[in-house]
C-alpha cells in the first residue's frame, strides 16, 4: 500500500508537469508548431553545415579547425534544439497528454 509520501510526490510531478504546459488557442498552437519546426530544423542543418565548413568536411587537422566557426555551428545545432523542446510545451484547447493515455494494451503480442 503506498504511503502519503509517494501519493504525494506523484501529485506534485503531474504538477509540474501540468505547470510546464501550456494551453494555447488552436490557431496560435498550429502557428506556434509550424514556425517552431521550421526553424528547428533550418537552425540545426545551417549548424551542421557551419560546423562542416569549419573542419573542412571533417578533414582538417586540428591545427586548422576554425574554433569559432565550429562554436557557432555547434550554438546553431543548439538553438535548434531548445527551440523544438520549448515548442513542445504548447498544447491546444482539448488536447491530452499521450502520457497520461492508457487505451492502448500493455501487451505487444
Amino acid at each position: 500500500m503506498p504511503d502519503s509520501d509517494s501519493r504525494s510526490s506523484q501529485h506534485s510531478d503531474e504538477e509540474r508537469a501540468d505547470a510546464r504546459t501550456v494551453v494555447v488557442p488552436d490557431r496560435v498552437y498550429k502557428a506556434v508548431t509550424v514556425f517552431s519546426t521550421l526553424f528547428s530544423v533550418v537552425s540545426v542543418v545551417g549548424g551542421f553545415i557551419v560546423l562542416d565548413t569549419a573542419t573542412n568536411r571533417a578533414s582538417a587537422p586540428l591545427s586548422e579547425v576554425d574554433p569559432v566557426l565550429a562554436l557557432a555551428g555547434l550554438g546553431l545545432i543548439l538553438v535548434g534544439a531548445v527551440t523544438y523542446a520549448f515548442s513542445t510545451r504548447f498544447r491546444a484547447a482539448g488536447m491530452g497528454n499521450a502520457k497520461d493515455e492508457s487505451d492502448e494494451r500493455s501487451n505487444n503480442g
